[in-house]
């Protein structure tokens, strides 16, 4: 008898171990690692992922429990992303199915639903006959396949007691099946005989159907397969009347897979590969190279803004094809507009899948079964494309590395970047991280000159294509301007070169990364700010909706006439978002047109698309908005840009703050002038001295990464230093407190026990969290500082285990980040 050792989906610290089931054998030849089961656990059926298949285990079989089903025709796991997933398990200390369930698609993240059936010698009274004798003609109806129990409490309302006694009574059987979220979608199709037959059978059917000989003549000019609606609708007739023909043996009806293809109805010209520049030859020939050779090497592209490393790519990419291998290429969710699928598309055709989370789910799974079966070799798509389940992997893409969105803030918490490395260890791919400001981690290693598989090669493009200039820059003191009397929020020299673009009809981007029409509302009479009841933070306004929004919970109130606290008419809207902007745009420049780009307006499927094709066609003059506007767009008429409040970000109490400000300063920056006319940026700030802001001025990478990094290795920070954060969350203070306490005593504890000076492992806090309450829960948080190749992670994890079981009583909830890219 086989035994598969089997990960049960129990997100929990407890049953985060392999359980051995016996595989009967008529399930023997479907099982393999990486299969999707339904296994029996503690009562229930479950899914589970089988992670080894061991031959010879030292196991009382006949102890053992078996699989109930296997739940795939072919494993949506291969063993190369069962062993990922053990190790994102180590590395991210999260439980063994979290990881596995990262990977699947969510129409296979299965649930449970339970069936009745009435048992062979089950007998009713005439009174329960009387009572439920509808009831039990459906429960008999089904008896062959059962009835899911739920239908029949919904169909059936009231019908609860009598099944729940006759449950109890084994007059009904209940069994539990384990069902996918979301099946294929299977179009009834007709398929017409051969010209002959039809011919014949027309010949036979008499004058009175005279509908049926329209549908036969129909077929005789159309001998495709064809859908039956389709058909039905063509013909001017029913499915009834298409369905006799079926029976005359005229044709066959049958379902076909299809596709919910997200780009159906999109036509991409088809592109060639462009010329290269010698710098974009010379960068591409090492990573040709590393794919010739199946040498899993990291690269980090270094190149401006339009300096053509997509070209790259897109050339790397075809030359691992060529090899009969596969690539996945990655870019952050916001970049993923219809302009980049485009250029793949464009240039590889049917070849491409697209993943991202603006599809939907029966979209997203169908592109996944096209990379399964493999009709696609090409995956692009958001921070979750580097699980695409291909079996022969030369090359991972991931531009713009040094986007957070790559960091996945719910569990498993899995840095994107790290895990395409471990991935092309396993499959021998080459690794492209491209960026035109990378992350300071990656920079640092990359010029370290350390040795190593995982340390990054340093290829740089300091040109742009076709020597075009980078934009000139211009920063504005807003200090000077409140001093010459100007309150408007945008400075004299914005407003015009506003003026001029406008005159010339040219575009014009503007960012403002702030969403809502005013970040606070406050009294001014008494100095009240309306916070969320919910989470210690203030609502922002949002004037279309005429409500108060929090960002972080989602709680929402109506805009108050008068103050909540003192009940005086001085209520006033402070701070400016997204909305105020455009507000004060159509006021100041009469007639601009503007599109508004952020979360409030691209909610909905297909909004992005819609956008950003009415900006591209001219049809606005000014895309304004949040970051979103600031990554993966290419408009030739784009001369200026204009960032408004640059430094908004500065103050927060995140040591990558100044990073992150000036990566997003310099990406925006080269939106403008990627063509033939010139760029200008006009960058709005209260800070102008801070070297995140006046290193973009000069387009000064370098000098802004040396005064950071210096900054850096004098506190310990990344890339000097490593950090775990820790974050326990409860509704009662005292206990929050009194855990964290345990928690950060108990690693000091262990720190010591291996001789760990405090420079080498050190523990901050607990202290109440940036943000202190969320959701109506406290948060506190401990901070793990630690330097070189220390094992923290299963320091942090053996004292969390030891724990475990006074953590679970208390109810406080503890989340472990594992180099955090996010502090708040």
């Amino acid at each position: 008898m086989t035994i598969a050792r089997v990960i049960v989906d129990v997100p929990s610290r407890e049953t985060d171990r392999p359980f051995d089931y016996s595989v009967p054998d008529s399930l023997r030849d479907w099982v393999e690692v990486g299969s999707r089961v339904a296994v029996p656990f503690a009562g229930r059926t479950l899914q589970g992922i089988v992670v080894a298949l061991p031959g010879d285990a030292e196991v009382e079989l006949s102890r053992l429990k078996a699989v109930s089903d296997v739940l795939d025709a072919v494993p949506p796991l291969s063993e190369e992303l069962v062993k990922l997933g053990e190790w994102m398990s180590r590395r991210w200390l999260c439980p063994l199915t979290v990881a596995f369930q990262a990977m699947l698609p969510a129409a296979l993240k299965g649930r449970t639903e339970k069936y009745v059936s009435v048992a062979d010698d089950a007998v009713f009274s005439d009174e329960e006959l009387a009572e439920a004798g509808a009831l039990l003609h459906a429960l008999r109806k089904d008896s062959a396949t059962q009835a899911k129990l739920s239908a029949l409490l919904t169909k059936f309302q009231g019908s609860g007691a009598h099944l729940k006694r006759w449950l109890k009574q084994g007059r009904l059987i209940e069994r539990q099946k384990v069902e996918n979220r979301l099946s294929v979608k299977t179009v009834l199709t007709v398929f017409p005989r051969d010209a002959d037959t039809l011919g014949a059978g027309k010949a036979d059917i008499p004058a009175r159907a005279r509908k049926q000989r329209e549908v036969i003549e129909w077929l005789e000019e159309h001998p495709e397969p064809i859908a039956l609606q389709e058909l039905a609708e063509a013909a001017g007739t029913t499915a009834s009347t298409i369905r006799s023909l079926e029976e005359r043996g005229l044709l066959e009806i049958r379902g076909v897979t299809e596709d919910r293809d997200p780009y159906a109805d999109r036509d991409f010209p088809v592109s060639s590969p462009l010329p290269l520049t010698p710098a974009q030859a010379t960068a591409l020939e090492p990573i040709a190279s590393a794919i010739d050779a199946k040498d899993r090497k990291v690269f980090l592209l270094h190149g401006v803004t339009g300096s053509g490393k997509t070209e790259i790519y897109l050339q790397a990419i075809q030359q691992a094809l060529s090899l009969g291998r596969e690539a996945i290429v990655l870019v952050p969710e916001i970049a993923l507009t219809p302009q980049m699928v485009e250029r793949f598309k464009s240039r590889f055709g049917a070849r491409v899948a697209v993943l991202h989370s603006r599809l939907s789910q029966g979209e997203r799974f169908d592109e996944w079964r096209k990379i399964r079966e493999g009709r696609a070799q090409v995956a692009v798509g958001a921070r979750s494309a580097v699980f695409a389940p291909f079996s022969n992997i030369g090359l991972i893409v991931i531009d713009e590395e040094h986007e957070t969105s790559y960091k996945q803030e719910e569990s498993p918490k899995y840095h994107a970047r790290d895990v395409a490395i471990e991935r092309a260890r396993l499959s021998g791919a080459a690794v492209v991280l491209g960026s035109a400001t990378p992350s300071l981690e990656t920079y640092e290693a990359a010029l370290s000159g350390r040795a190593g598989p995982d340390i990054p090669h340093y290829i740089s493009l300091p040109e742009r294509v076709a020597d075009r200039p980078l934009p000139g820059v211009t920063i504005v003191d807003m200090r000077e301007e409140l001093k010459l009397g100007n309150r408007a929020m945008f400075s004299r020299e914005l407003a015009d070169a506003l003026r001029d673009r406008l005159a010339k009809g040219e575009q014009t981007v503007l960012l403002l990364n702030r969403r809502g029409y005013a970040t606070f509302v406050m009294c001014r009479s008494c100095g009240h700010t309306v916070q969320c009841p919910h989470c210690d933070i203030s609502l922002t306004h949002h004037k279309g909706s005429g409500n108060m929004r929090c960002h972080y919970c989602g709680y929402a109130e109506t805009e108050p006439k008068t103050c909540p606290a003192c009940q005086s008419p001085h209520i006033r809207f402070f701070g400016t978002g997204t909305q105020k902007v455009e507000e004060s745009l159509a006021h100041t420049f009469p007639g601009i047109r503007v599109i508004r780009m952020d979360v409030d307006t691209t909610s909905e499927k297909g909004s992005h698309e819609k956008w950003l094709t009415e900006f591209r066609e001219r049809r606005a003059d000014v895309l304004l908005g949040t970051q979103m506007v600031a990554k993966g767009l290419d408009f030739p008429y784009v001369t200026l840009v204009g960032v408004l409040a640059a430094d908004a970000a500065l103050r927060l109490p995140d040591f990558r703050a100044a990073e992150r400000t000036f990566q997003l300063l310099t990406q925006v920056a080269g939106r403008a002038g990627r063509h033939e006319l010139p760029g200008e940026v006009i960058i709005q700030t209260y800070d102008p001295e801070h070297s995140s802001v006046a290193s973009v001025q000069g387009h000064d990478y370098a000098k802004f990464t040396e005064q950071e990094l210096f900054i850096r290795s004098q506190l310990g920070y990344p890339p000097y230093g490593r950090l775990i954060a820790l974050t326990f969350s409860h509704e009662s203070v005292p206990m929050l407190l009194s855990v964290g306490q345990r928690f950060a005593s108990g690693l000091k504890a262990k720190a010591a026990e291996l001789g760990l000076a405090s420079t080498e492992l050190d523990v901050l806090g607990p202290v109440p969290s940036p943000i202190p309450r969320l959701k109506d829960r406290y948060r506190f948080q401990c901070m793990v500082k630690y330097r070189g190749e220390l094992a923290a992670s299963a320091l942090v994890a053996g004292v969390l285990q030891g724990m475990g079981e006074a953590v679970k009583k208390s109810g406080v909830l503890t989340s472990v980040d594992v180099d955090p890219q996010m502090m708040l």
